[in-house]
């Protein structure tokens, strides 16, 4: 396997769209927290219900009204997404729409009683705020540069348990990555429920949020990173040398690495499988590869 990316002696191999095998920073709360409301207080009755709702997080904060979620845009505090009650948009709520929009917010529209169901004082208007601060791409190859390390990056495509994520936030702090990358869409973020099941190693690494996995990719090549897709079909996970640069993909368990996703990746590599099971768990498989770098690099 090549350690500089001018060297294109192996080939290059993707198979699409398969399943997968395979500083502690500011804690000091802000304004807008003081807005913060927890489900689990509201409703009791219907808890059994709530759970069965995408957006009814126990363990979620959210902003309700207009005013707190105006400060947390204007402050760009991180917003996971922004419901908004089906209908014209006017005054104030039009404008915290269009500042959602600028700041690539995923923005949902929902009816009223959706948001009736979480309070009754949302004005037509919830946000679900992140439980920790995003870093950027470009801190968390600093961090590695820092260290006078090759950079170890995880970037995951389609990951949509918070549990799942809390677990390789884990794995990847104790394994020596320097960031995990996660999409804006589509993708869980940084939900209470994900912060709590990393244990506290959200603490010691960096996560970053981007639009566009496919354009990131070929920005961390520029950076001398391979990029290997964790797949059903690939190469023997054994059989490759990961020492130089590396960033790893792994897709969800259901639909695995989109297509565009998969075609900016150099290589496709596999955990050999024996049993009936067709695939392992996401972050199982996220800590095998993990370790399997690691140990390729000590």
């Amino acid at each position: 396997m090549p350690n500089n990316r001018t060297d294109q002696s192996s080939p290059k191999t993707f198979h699409k769209r398969q399943d997968i095998t395979v500083q502690k920073r500011d804690k000091e709360q802000s304004d807008y927290r003081k807005y913060e409301y927890q489900i689990s207080s509201y409703n009791n009755r219907n808890a059994a219900e709530n759970k069965s709702k995408p957006y009814s997080d126990q363990n979620q904060y959210i902003l309700t009204g207009r005013n707190p979620i105006r400060e947390a845009l204007k402050n760009h505090h991180d917003l996971e997404k922004l419901l908004v009650q089906k209908g014209e948009l006017s005054g104030s709520a039009k404008e915290i729409v269009q500042k959602a929009k600028e700041q690539k917010v995923q923005i949902q529209i929902v009816e009223k009683n959706r948001l009736d169901e979480i309070t009754p004082h949302h004005q037509g208007l919830i946000a679900f705020a992140s439980a920790y601060q995003y870093s950027s791409v470009e801190e968390i190859i600093q961090t590695a540069e820092e260290k006078g390390e090759e950079p170890f990056l995880i970037l995951l495509d389609g990951i949509t348990d918070p549990h799942n994520l809390g677990a390789i936030i884990r794995t990847a702090e104790c394994a020596g990555v320097h960031g995990i990358i996660v999409p804006q869409h589509h993708s869980v973020g940084l939900s209470p429920a994900a912060v709590k099941a990393s244990a506290g190693a959200i603490e010691y690494i960096k996560v970053a949020r981007v639009t566009n996995l496919s354009r990131t990719i070929e920005n961390l090549k520029k950076h001398n990173i391979w990029v290997y897709a964790v797949t059903m079909n690939g190469i023997d996970y054994r059989k490759t040398d990961f020492r130089g640069g590396v960033a790893l993909v792994i897709g969800s368990e259901e639909d695995g690495i989109s297509r565009l996703v998969g075609e900016k990746c150099d290589y496709s590599v596999s955990l050999p499988m024996v049993g009936k099971i067709e695939s392992l768990n996401a972050s199982v498989a996220a800590g095998i590869m993990m370790y399997q770098v690691f140990s390729c690099r000590q």
